[in-house]
């Protein structure tokens, strides 16, 4: 008996809403960009520090895990 109530109560259905994805997916992409650029910052430093003229592509490997993010929002807005 009480296992055809159970049985009866669940419905399939996705665990979160669309939305509710769509920004843990950002979140997440956020994280991974924030926590890629902790390190490859503190390397861009150490180098310039070095060497006055990587400042170009410490900034460029600064900057691109950024992309991640954008990608992330496009996918979003896309969807």
């Amino acid at each position: 008996m009480l296992e055809n109530i159970l049985l009866q109560t669940q419905t399939a259905g996705p665990a979160i809403t669309p939305k509710a994805a769509a920004a843990l997916a950002v979140g997440l992409a956020a994280f991974g960009a924030g926590y890629a650029e902790r390190g490859i910052g503190a390397a861009a430093m150490g180098a310039i520090a070095e060497d006055d003229s990587l400042f170009v592509n410490g900034l460029i490997l600064t900057v691109l895990p950024e992309t991640l993010v954008i990608l992330a929002l496009v996918v979003v807005f896309i969807s």
